[in-house]
């Protein structure tokens, strides 16, 4: 775990070991925030110009604060402090900025009842204690929780929490009926404020190394098929995977939601013993795409939007999404730039690029102080481990755990 002025908390050489190989095995050699894009959707004169980029024009890290223990983090967190240098070149210090802890909310990691033998009923039960880094940034009125989440089956979470005050803006009107205009840009959440409309697209810079640096990106289309009429059965359709292995940047843009298929980042130069090439599959969130018109100046400037999931061969210039200076940017230096040159990823040391979106319609429950609003993605292990990596967990056995009660009614 390290921090910077503009992504906040980064992760570095995320290895997993497999026991059966009695090693560590790499997964993802850096990942953090690339950029967040924040458009309202008032297009009236003292609102059209409210769209952030807020880790390029403010600063995630910088905009990072002192997380609360037992509040923000757990009674069994630790902390650590960011450094980073100032507006004045000097170094500046936010305390306990980071926290990291194990976690374990009730979640089962795997089970089975064995119940199929007659006269024997077996269960067995493990549950699932993951690794939580986490920060928060506090960009303007919104407040970011940023977290990773490491499993002991080799999955690593990415999630995003939205929660602070809404960006409102004053109206003469307390109920919907008074309404006279044909679009408020919003919803009226109080008397005489409306909550206006926007979106959050948090993307994250994820430098894969999946077993090694060489590795592919794979498209596993599921595909529709009639049953043979060579083959005796009542079944008259299934589906099966058509493999497409992206060869260059424009194979691998991806919008999600179109079409149903896997998406894979493997090493073909390493393989299980069943001839599977070990990888990682990206289990995506729900999918929001930026609905503005692709000529709009805000949608020029966060063009790394126009898809959800983006492949660039490895480039140590190419770290923020949208630009090196965001501030000044006018889209002539973003992700969706650079990928025009449509260079080769297939069997290199390549970078993915991920977005999640929220599209938000305020709402009352929002006002004043909003409930967080959790969203993210999964990476998770394909053919990576011979077998499941955690069968050889062993069962906690609990003595002094509280309990709940219930209590009736007098």
């Amino acid at each position: 775990m390290s921090f910077d002025v503009r992504a906040g908390l980064v992760i570095s050489l995320a290895s997993i070991f497999d026991m059966d190989m009695n090693k560590y095995r790499q997964v993802l050699y850096k990942g953090h925030l690339s950029e967040m894009f924040v458009p309202y959707m008032d297009p009236n004169d003292d609102w059209y110009f409210i769209s952030y980029l807020d880790c390029g024009e403010f600063g995630c890290g910088q905009s990072a604060v002192s997380l609360e223990p037992y509040t923000d983090c757990p009674p069994n967190a630790a902390f650590m402090d960011g450094v980073f240098a100032g507006q004045h070149g000097t170094p500046t210090k936010i305390s306990n900025v980071m926290c990291i802890f194990e976690k374990y909310a009730g979640d089962i990691m795997w089970r089975h009842t064995e119940a199929e033998v007659p006269g024997l009923k077996i269960t067995e039960v493990r549950p699932d204690v993951s690794l939580v880094a986490r920060m928060v940034t506090t960009v303007g009125n919104y407040d970011y929780i940023i977290e990773y989440e490491f499993k002991p089956s080799g999955s690593i979470k990415m999630g995003v929490g939205l929660t602070g005050v809404l960006e409102v803006k004053p109206v003469e009107y307390v109920h919907t009926s008074e309404i006279k205009e044909d679009d408020i840009y919003g919803t009226i959440v109080a008397d005489n404020t409306v909550g206006v409309n926007h979106d959050h697209f948090v993307t994250f810079r994820l430098d894969l190394d999946i077993d090694g640096t060489d590795n592919s990106f794979v498209r596993n289309e599921l595909v529709t098929k009639r049953t043979p009429k060579s083959v005796n059965t009542p079944r008259k359709s299934y589906w099966t995977t058509k493999r497409n292995t992206a060869k260059t940047e424009a194979e691998a843009r991806v919008k999600l939601g179109l079409r149903a298929e896997e998406l894979v980042v493997v090493n073909p130069n390493k393989k299980t013993k069943h001839g599977n090439e070990v990888g990682y599959r990206l289990l995506p969130g729900p999918a929001s795409s930026s609905l503005l018109a692709h000529d709009d100046y805000p949608q020029i400037r966060a063009a790394f939007t126009n898809y959800n999931v983006w492949i660039t061969p490895y480039n140590k210039s190419e770290v923020w999404t949208s630009g090196l200076y965001a501030d000044r940017s006018q889209g002539d230096d973003t992700l969706a730039v650079w990928s025009q040159r449509d260079r080769e990823i297939e069997k290199k040391d390549i970078v993915m690029w991920y977005t999640v979106g929220f599209h938000h319609v305020p709402c009352q429950e929002d006002f004043p102080t909003m409930p967080t609003m959790f969203g993210g993605f999964e990476l998770r292990p394909t053919n990576f481990f011979e077998q499941n990596p955690v069968l050889k967990a062993k069962p906690i056995n609990l003595t002094t755990i509280p309990k709940c009660t219930t209590k009736k009614n007098d």
